[in-house]
């Protein structure tokens, strides 16, 4: 069974800050040291269902002298005492030392991560400051932001603001499938996850477009050819007057890379919402980098595919240029096909990406409706689905009762219509 965490800020998250010359700012005195509405109630109900909680906290008042030790562990005894959290995890350096712990780093996560054997893939982090934010970005979790309205330094692209610990709760619970069962009914409503239709059937790209839950598309020459597509231009401009208003990717499909670049011109002139679709490498396993610098920095918007591994996203993120969106596709149901597990895989793709905040991680390849909802826990950006599981969404929330006896149903109704027979031998069939 996986072992899931919620990681703490402590001040702002779990008690209130103290206001000194205009900021908020830690408490130093025991008398100012309150737990902030909810909280209690939140770290129950989060513990009731496996996550361990650890609170991972910058003190360097302790080396400043403004807190004294003693102070912070009477501090923390009343947080152990209160909520039961598993650990507590304290960097008392400076922000000039040279350490590893101090948020933004994400040292504190990764002593815990060891220490309890939790997945950080599937962890989640909660604080009121951008370097909470991006210490549980740099460990891999989804990140929730308490937005207090004094950060004057915002974080960068938190997987959700909330008001309160309470309310950030509220949030993992109702989204979180714990040890493999969702806490509540999933609702394709509630996805954050951009799902893009993926296909070339005309049609059924019509139907798509008229699909609410359709935030953009994709498409290859394989699915191409498959649908008898023959002109690839011509088809191109069809679905542009079908698809105007939303993202759209198209491929190259040359091997070396000046022809590329030549195709990638005139496809990105087809549209103000196309994407270019350049593979990772050509068929001689060439990285297609310095393509993708190229035309990115030309302010061409990219779509990077055919990616499996790390190191490929990693260099594709150096590639990519900061400011022009791109859309980087990892095929995470080949991943899976290999029998290894696509979360944490997708989830240290998101990591790997974190400095490009134009950069939108797109799980490809899925193979089934629940890659949906694991992509949208680990905050990936986009999915794509083909019409297939488009057809499955009807089934999200699906009664199981109700499930089971179709399925029993089912069997009956094509034995009966098959006519199926197994003859009994006489004394049992008399009987």
């Amino acid at each position: 069974m996986v072992t899931k965490a919620v990681f703490l800020d402590r001040d702002g998250v779990i008690n209130a800050n103290v206001e000194r010359d205009g900021r908020a700012v830690a408490p130093t005195r025991l008398d100012e040291f309150h737990f902030l509405p909810g909280v209690e109630q939140a770290v129950r109900d989060l513990k009731a269902v496996g996550f361990r909680i650890v609170v991972i906290t910058n003190q360097p008042d302790l080396a400043t002298g403004r807190t004294a030790r003693a102070t912070i562990a009477s501090m923390h005894d009343r947080i152990r005492e209160h909520l039961r959290v598993d650990d507590i995890k304290i960097c008392d350096h400076l922000d000039d030392d040279n350490c590893a712990c101090r948020k933004p780093k994400p040292g504190m996560l990764l002593e815990a991560a060891a220490e309890w054997g939790i997945n950080l893939g599937h962890s989640y982090l909660v604080g009121d400051r951008w370097k909470d934010i991006e210490a549980g970005r740099a460990a891999g979790c989804l990140t929730l932001f308490v937005d207090h309205g004094y950060e004057p330094e915002r974080p960068m692209r938190p997987d959700k603001v909330v008001g309160s610990l309470a309310e950030a709760a509220r949030f993992i619970l109702d989204r979180e499938p714990i040890g493999g069962v969702q806490m509540s009914t999933p609702s394709v409503d509630q996805l954050r996850v951009k799902i893009f239709a993926d296909g070339a059937d005309i049609n059924a790209m019509r139907q798509a477009a008229d699909n609410p839950l359709i935030k953009g598309f994709t498409t290859n020459p394989t699915l191409m050819r498959a649908a008898g597509v023959n002109d690839y231009k011509g088809f191109a401009h069809e679905v542009l007057k079908i698809i105007p208003d939303r993202p759209i990717s198209f491929e190259v499909f040359a091997d070396d890379f000046a022809s590329m670049e030549d195709q990638a011109c005139e496809i990105a002139s087809w549209g103000e919402n196309v994407y270019v679709k350049i593979p990772v490498s050509n068929t001689k396993g060439e990285f297609s980098g310095p393509l993708i610098a190229a035309l990115a920095r030309s302010g061409l918007k990219l779509n990077v595919t055919a990616i499996t591994t790390l190191e490929q996203v990693s260099r594709v993120g150096e590639a990519l240029a900061e400011n022009v969106p791109a859309v980087v596709s990892v095929f995470a149901g080949r991943v899976a096909d290999t029998g290894r597990d696509p979360v944490p895989h997708m989830a240290e793709a998101l990591r790997l990406l974190r400095d490009r905040p134009k950069a939108e991680l797109l799980w490809a390849s899925p193979r089934e409706v629940l890659n949906i909802f694991q992509a949208d826990t680990i905050g990936c950006h986009i999915i794509t689905v083909t019409n297939d599981h488009l057809k499955k969404l009807a089934l999200v929330g699906k009664d199981l009762h109700a499930y089971s006896l179709e399925t029993v149903s089912m069997f009956y109704t094509d034995a009966a219509s098959a006519g199926y027979d197994i003859p009994l031998p006489a004394k049992r069939a008399a009987s």
